[in-house]
């Protein structure tokens, strides 16, 4: 298994290693499964100032990671959203770090100093990895989302990328 950027090539793939937690979980609060061209643009958008990888496993995309804006306002662009999804017979064998940590290394070199991720609770496995990759809790939204027929918490928790204190030069 190899890590490496993203292309359109694998929007595909990305789509269908995504529908079933949009169509079966509340682990994101989509609620109809983007199409393949829309994951083509998403890719593209991460692409631009964050990243985007896939696992790669023989030519199969057996995972993907990104990192996108966490906020649109000018003094947050040193921070960014994070996330991971990989098939769900991947979860808890290290596929998810070994992208998020190639993630991490990529968003470092551009600049970025914070990434933050929220995830529906409770999500063990998603919880467990954060926290073993350096993930810290930053807070709780209570009863934010419905889905599945029942409201949802989110925890936020945030990893600093390095540089805290300094001036930071722009993201690249």
């Amino acid at each position: 298994m190899t890590v490496r950027e993203a292309t359109s090539a694998d929007a595909a793939a990305c789509a269908a290693i995504y529908a079933p937690y949009v169509l079966h979980t509340a682990i994101t609060f989509e609620l109809e499964s983007p199409s393949e061209q829309e994951f083509a643009r998403r890719i593209a958008v991460a692409q631009e100032k964050h990243c985007w990888l896939v696992l790669d496993d023989g030519g199969r995309v057996a995972g993907y990671a990104y990192g996108g804006v966490q906020n649109k306002r000018a003094a947050y662009r040193w921070s960014c959203e994070v996330s991971v999804y990989v098939e769900r017979d991947r979860r808890r064998t290290g596929a998810g770090r070994a992208l998020y940590e190639m993630l991490f290394e990529r968003l470092r070199a551009r600049g970025y100093r914070n990434a933050i991720a929220g995830m529906t609770l409770p999500n063990d496995a998603s919880e467990g990895l954060h926290r073993a990759l350096g993930f810290e809790p930053v807070g709780t939204y209570r009863n934010i989302g419905y889905k599945l027929g029942r409201w949802h918490d989110v925890e936020w928790m945030q990893l600093e990328l390095g540089g805290a204190g300094e001036e930071p030069a722009e993201i690249v």
